[in-house]
């Protein structure tokens, strides 16, 4: 559903955060009869999976032997459509206030100036805010979104291109194999022989190398770019030692992590651990009523940073919102084989 403007709307959930969780909370949510509005800083739902790694197979998802990050996305907004969630994408939430001591109403705001009246917050913000970490070359923001890339979306788009990738964890050298196949040339650019992938695909990587499939430009790291109008057509690269390679590239996909911080959530007054939040794991309940914390951005005793530990912690918190904004209700839990899938109102 499209919001309205410059209206306050009112939801029994608000959820920040429009990850793979963050959806599911929609379902679970949905299936106990709350409606919700869903809040995120990106343009585009999926959060990581759709941002970071649309084609990459996820291989622990139940019942799916894999699936790509996109597909897990499209089916989780296909399970939630009869729920019919109301998303406010392209936008923060800057800040919330309580309405009621009770915990039971809940005023958030965007950095759109979109207000939204909730009885109950879902906080499912993954890593919080993230954006690329991006390597010290002069005059980078000139190639930035043409030929130098901190994401991959289509592989398509790479086929016949002589790309480098810069880094040497799991998404450089994972994006290295897949892209190896449509590519004209493939160059892996690291400071240390060494990767800090799985092994198998190092091995992998090292095994391609060996047979003239692709190139490992190693010890060496990105020194400089050449190129005119946004359009690379080199990348120059250093070893320790000062010895210097051009490398022919039409991309640049410089994979050294993420740059994370929580953002404004640091500031309400939740309790924190590593810049995560804690909460009660029975039912997902942070140190302030009304407001729990589901996925990667919630922690307690020996939690695992599973998608689907996520998608557990996602119907707990929602059968706890409903106890809580309804505790003289009794709650008759049933399988949604026997109660099939409601409407919300």
């Amino acid at each position: 559903m499209s919001p309205q403007t410059g209206v306050t709307q009112s939801t029994d959930v608000a959820i920040i955060g429009a990850g793979p969780v963050g959806l599911f909370a929609v379902f679970e949510c949905g299936m106990l009869r709350l409606n919700c509005h869903v809040i995120d800083a990106l343009d585009m739902i999926g959060g990581q999976c759709a941002a970071l790694y649309p084609e990459k197979p996820i291989y622990d998802i139940p019942a799916h032997p894999h699936v790509t990050g996109a597909d897990l996305v499209e089916n989780l907004r296909t399970q939630i459509a009869p729920f019919n969630p109301t998303y406010h994408l392209g936008q923060q939430v800057t800040a919330i206030a309580p309405e009621e001591a009770s915990g039971k109403s809940w005023l958030l705001t965007t950095s759109e100036g979109t207000q939204v009246r909730a009885k109950t917050i879902i906080i499912a913000a993954g890593v919080g805010a993230f954006g690329p970490n991006r390597p010290p070359l002069p005059g980078i923001e000139a190639f930035e979104g043409k030929s130098i890339h901190y994401y991959v979306g289509s592989r398509e788009s790479y086929r016949d291109k002589y790309v480098v990738i810069a880094g040497g964890g799991d998404s450089a050298v994972d994006w290295a194999l897949s892209l190896s196949e449509v590519a004209a040339r493939v160059s892996v650019v690291h400071r240390r022989p060494k990767f800090r992938a799985a092994p198998e695909s190092e091995a992998r990587l090292k095994a391609l190398a060996e047979v003239g499939t692709l190139d490992l430009i190693v010890p060496f790291q990105l020194s400089g770019l050449k190129g005119h109008n946004g359009q690379l057509t080199e990348v120059i690269v250093q070893s320790l030692e000062g010895e210097t390679k051009a490398l022919p590239a039409d991309i640049l996909l410089p994979f050294f992590g993420l740059s994370m911080n929580l953002g404004p959530i640091a500031d309400w007054g939740l309790s924190l651990e590593n810049h995560q939040i804690t909460i009660d794991p029975a039912t997902g309940e942070t140190n302030r009523p009304g407001i729990y914390a589901i996925g990667d951005i919630a922690t307690y005793p020996h939690k695992l940073k599973l998608i689907l530990n996520g998608f557990a912690e996602a119907a707990q918190a929602a059968h706890a919102i409903r106890q809580f904004l309804y505790p003289e209700e009794i709650l008759h839990f049933e399988y949604s084989t026997t109660k099939g899938v409601p409407t919300t109102n």
